[in-house]
């Protein structure tokens, strides 16, 4: 950067102190002393004349906002809470997407159209005119959801185990040839049924709805779990003897898979060719497209015809048997407004100080909205001539078990209608959630299974603009484990992430940012104490040396703790609401973020931290009941100091709760119910 050359020395020598520190950090966890052994001395020596990175740290080190529950954001977002959330320092902001790890359509506008406005159903567009500031939103619920599980609140459910015959899933229809260009099984269609246990299946039926398949296939997984890859597997999709479809037809359709009944857990219809009829003839060309089903059985045929079905129908996310789909319709009504959470509206953020008067990181909703909204907003915020650094596209395409080519020709069509506006924005993604060793996927024809290379590939080919790589790190699942040995992980973890996306073909040459960073998706007690900090400085510190642009924390915004897998309580977060006043609790990832100026309970936090492994044997035998005074009962913004539970080993990781969730506020709904 040229603000680099005629910065500040501060500015200059912030890289490598940061990275001195991290390490140092890292030393004093791994040489404790104990007793009369002897410290261990370490040097460093830094090449200043060689640098790994050059950057403003005033206009790198950066913040996300992110919707939250019904009536929150009113909560976090007042004027005293937003002058103590600038106090940290941070500088540049990008705007999450709560809606999109929902599966629900985002009306970032209130005021819109719809595709049929006699019925207010149909497919919205948000209006691009400017009028009233938009200083909330909402999500629209999908009434031909496929999906059981969400990575938000978690409270839906699958329309094709619902038991409703009236109700149905349907794919994205942006999907098919008629929008992708593409011969007509580029982009087949999938259900995944998980019967939660190994049982014996031998017949299925199906109830189609409109528009139905014609050609698919009925197969099922020999291996441990298709929805949760490793590197190690090489297992693949097998199909079932009599598992192939050439000329299916409307209606219920039950299907003899084989002689005899197999054990299987996974099953999957594979859809490759659709009817392209629609109920009622209607005008619109999208209900003539992609695939629909009412309900799905699968099960036992014995001899004498009669059939055991294995499916759980129930209009509930906790009763029902578990449904994967590759994608849903977008289409909705105004009755599915979800009122039960919110985003911040676009013109209060965006008006905001939040701001610190930098180009702000913009999302745009992908794989539950259309197009046309997607540039209806991108040409709204344009006319109101606010500062953007650019527009990511989706969130999380990866954890929601979307194909690297559906993302990429959802990605493109947004990308495409982006395009239209004339606009230097730069246009990126994927928002990746956190993963380890290579992101995977499904096999394709020619038996890759990465699913980030199968992205570049089809975007490459299509030429369609990848102008930065957007990523998060959540790397500890098992909140309640000892943190120690967590943090000496950090480099090796992050550094194995990007290292496995450059083998993946991203280019070095754009952007690498880290739009989301955090201990755990789930709330505990390290991210509230000085794990949380040593964390934040750690990953930084690691991000930035092997070439990253720019970090942003996730939890910028005051909010409360949970004790949500039962052993500690915290949350992703620097500064602690209070219940009971508008006090504002100082944690000790605030005094971690990179502000300059402290006062004088700021200096002696500061210096409790760099103290922190000293007294790290004593901390770690404090009672939950002093943690819960020192949290909770403190309102005087000094530090939280760190404790321990010793309950850990006993608690449920994230695995266990049976989702992996893509963050913090994803785990807080599923976890409680489980």
């Amino acid at each position: 950067m040229n603000k680099w050359r005629s910065g500040s020395s501060l500015e200059r020598n912030w890289l490598c102190k940061t990275l001195l520190i991290s390490t140092a950090l890292q030393v004093a966890f791994a040489t404790q002393t104990h007793g009369n052994e002897k410290p261990l001395t370490v040097s460093a020596v830094v090449s200043a004349d060689r640098p790994v990175n050059r950057l403003v740290p005033t206009e790198a080190l950066g913040a996300g906002v992110d919707g939250h529950e019904k009536g929150e954001c009113a909560q976090m977002f007042t004027d005293k809470n937003i002058t103590e959330m600038l106090s940290a320092g941070l500088g540049p902001l990008t705007y999450r997407l709560r809606t999109e790890l929902g599966g629900e359509v985002w009306h970032w506008n209130p005021r819109g159209t719809w595709s049929d406005p006699v019925q207010n159903c149909g497919y919205w567009t948000s209006d691009n005119s400017l009028g009233e500031p938009i200083n909330v939103s909402y999500g629209y619920r999908l009434p031909r959801r496929g999906n059981t599980i969400d990575q938000a609140n978690d409270d839906d459910y699958s329309r094709i185990a619902d038991g409703d015959p009236n109700s149905f899933w349907k794919s994205n229809p942006y999907l098919d040839s008629h929008f992708t260009g593409e011969s007509d099984d580029a982009h087949p269609q999938w259900v995944v049924i998980d019967l939660g246990a190994s049982k014996l299946v031998n017949a299925i039926r199906i109830h189609w709805g409109t528009p139905y398949a014609t050609r698919y296939r009925i197969e099922y997984w020999p291996g441990d779990d298709p929805m949760h890859l490793h590197p190690d597997d090489d297992d693949d999709w097998q199909p079932f003897a009599y598992g192939k479809i050439d000329h299916a037809h409307a209606g219920s359709e039950l299907i003899r898979l084989t002689e005899r009944p197999r054990a299987v857990q996974f099953v999957r219809i594979l859809m490759s060719k659709s009817s392209h009829i629609a109920a009622q003839s209607p005008d619109d060309i999208r209900d003539w497209l992609g695939f629909a089903i009412r309900e799905i059985d699968l099960g036992k045929m014995g001899k004498d015809g009669r059939f055991h079905d294995h499916v759980r129908h129930a209009p509930d996310r906790h009763r029902q048997t578990i449904i994967y789909t590759s994608s849903t319709d977008p289409w909705h009504c105004a009755e599915d407004l979800d009122p039960s959470t919110e985003q911040p509206g676009l013109d209060f953020v965006l008006r905001s100080k939040l701001t610190n008067n930098l180009p702000v990181l913009v999302a745009v909703g992908v794989l539950y909205d259309t197009p046309e909204n997607a540039a209806a907003e991108i040409q709204y915020l344009l006319r109101r001539n606010y500062s953007l650094e650019g527009i990511e596209l989706g969130e999380e395409p990866d954890g929601q078990w979307v194909s690297p080519e559906d993302y990429a020709a959802l990605y493109a069509g947004v990308a495409r209608r982006l395009a239209k506006l004339k606009s230097p924005l730069k246009v990126g993604g994927p928002s990746l959630q956190s993963f380890e060793d290579q992101l995977l996927a499904w096999a394709d024809a020619a038996g890759n299974r990465s699913w980030m290379n199968r992205f570049l590939e089809w975007i490459r080919g299509a030429k369609v603009r990848l102008d930065f790589l957007s990523f998060e790190f959540y790397p500890f699942d098992n909140i309640c484990a000892d943190a120690a040995p967590h943090l000496l992980e950090i480099p090796e973890r992050l550094g194995a992430m990007m290292a496995s996306l450059r083998r993946d073909g991203v280019p070095a040459e754009i952007p690498w940012l880290l739009t989301e960073y955090g201990y755990s998706v789930f709330a505990g007690r390290p991210e509230v104490d000085i794990e949380g900090a040593l964390f934040n400085a750690d990953t930084v510190g690691v991000f930035l040396s092997l070439g990253g642009a720019k970090p942003y924390l996730y939890g910028y915004e005051p909010n409360y703790l949970q004790d949500e897998l039962k052993c500690s309580w915290g949350n992703l977060m620097m500064l602690q609401l209070s219940p009971k006043s508008d006090q504002l609790n100082r944690l000790s990832t605030y005094y971690a973020a990179p502000h300059e100026r402290m006062d004088a309970a700021g200096k002696r936090a500061a210096r409790n931290l760099s103290g922190h492994h000293k007294r790290n044997e004593k901390w770690r035998a404090r009672s939950d009941a002093s943690y819960h005074n020192c949290v909770c009962g403190s309102t005087t913004g000094q530090a939280v100091g760190p404790a321990r539970n010793q309950q850990g080993s006993q608690t449920r990781s994230a695995a266990q709760c049976g989702v992996q969730s893509s963050r913090r506020k994803a785990a807080a709904t599923f976890c409680r119910a489980s």
